[in-house]
């Protein structure tokens, strides 16, 4: 079935429909929710979670767009709701940082760890730091529209994501340091 035929099954409340749009999509808005989530768990919660909101409001899907990046928007949003904005309340927050020169770096750091690490060290980031960068560097919002969902200063999100990339790049040259 196309995705135009699942989404009227859907309007109609279709169980073999939106169990078809679940199994088509659930496994890529999971990867989604596991960099937001602190583990497994959490992340099928927010999948879950999702889910029930893309069923409640599949009728106000106009097709402008793809399906998918309408699912997409709504596991973020559930994402981001579930870590609150109370959270950031611990971090010391607006003022803005200037990145420093990241080619001083050793390339080697980069370049031998994997995909699975980097998911590992991006998941222990703080939640501030964790939500920005994801935001950011992975889904392409801008800071103006970060600071607008997360209900901060755009410029708390440009320190909490250079927070994050130091966080993380020092994180990286740890783990090539205990390898060696």
């Amino acid at each position: 079935m196309t995705d135009e035929e699942l989404i009227r099954g859907c309007v109609k409340e279709d169980e073999s429909s939106q169990r078809e749009v679940f199994q088509k999509y659930a496994g890529k808005m999971l990867a989604v929710c596991q960099r937001y989530a602190r583990n497994s768990m959490d992340a099928e919660d927010i999948v879950q979670d999702a889910f029930i909101k893309v069923f409640d409001k599949i009728h106000q899907f106009k097709s402008v767009g793809s399906f998918e990046g309408w699912i997409r928007k709504i596991v973020v949003n559930t994402a981001l709701k579930k870590y609150t904005v109370i959270r950031y309340e611990k971090e010391v927050v607006g003022y803005e940082i200037k990145e420093r020169d990241e080619s001083t770096m050793e390339a080697t750091a980069y370049s031998q760890i994997t995909e699975k690490e980097l998911m590992g060290l991006i998941n222990n980031l703080p939640d501030g730091y964790r939500l920005v960068f994801n935001l950011y560097v992975i889904e392409g919002y801008q800071h103006e529209e970060i600071a607008e969902m997360l209900k901060i200063q755009p410029g708390t999100s440009r320190s909490q994501l250079v927070k994050a990339r130091n966080m993380l790049k020092n994180q990286i040259i740890k783990m090539q340091k205990v390898a060696v």
